[in-house]
């Protein structure tokens, strides 16, 4: 009997962020709590600027999209705040928030050394660019695995695909 399989990947959708966005955006303009201090959050490029007149505003703002997200089934772990205080800058503050996708190699091994450590045996691992594939001769093995993941504390949001 062959082996069975399946992937583990760090993808966000990028349609549903946009979404959450867009739904952000319109609450921000239609709220009464944000009349007058010019809160704003839209997109910079590739990352997400979120902008008012004052720390606290900005950060009302980030919870609001937060909200969005969560609603949207987008993982709060895919959005990176950086230091996650607004900047001043002139007479506003700033927080740019940008999307995490992919596995960095150091996210990898940690994956990998927990299946290792505390997964079923004859569970093998093997890295591959951004994505970590996990083979077993038991879908059991496979589930247990999976399980392990979503119940490990990791600073990444996982996905599990390609599941053969």
């Amino acid at each position: 009997m062959a082996d069975s399989s399946f992937d583990i990947v760090s993808k966000v959708d990028r349609q549903e962020v946009d979404n959450a966005l867009n739904q952000a955006a319109k609450e921000i303009n239609q709220r009464y709590d944000f009349r007058g201090v010019g809160a704003s959050i839209s997109w910079s490029g590739e990352s997400i600027l979120i902008v008012a007149n004052s720390a606290e505003r900005v950060n009302a703002a980030l919870d609001v999209f937060q909200t969005k997200l969560v609603k949207r089934g987008v993982s709060l772990k895919a959005i990176d705040t950086g230091e996650g205080e607004p900047q001043p800058s002139g007479k506003e503050y700033r927080l740019g928030a940008s999307l995490k996708e992919g596995l960095s190699g150091e996210n990898a091994k940690k994956i990998t050394k927990l299946i290792r450590d505390e997964g079923p045996r004859g569970v093998k691992t093997q890295i591959t660019g951004d994505e970590v594939r996990v083979t077993s001769k038991s879908r059991d093995d496979l589930q247990s695995v999976i399980a392990l993941l979503k119940g490990a504390d990791l600073d990444v949001a996982l996905q599990f695909v390609n599941y053969r």
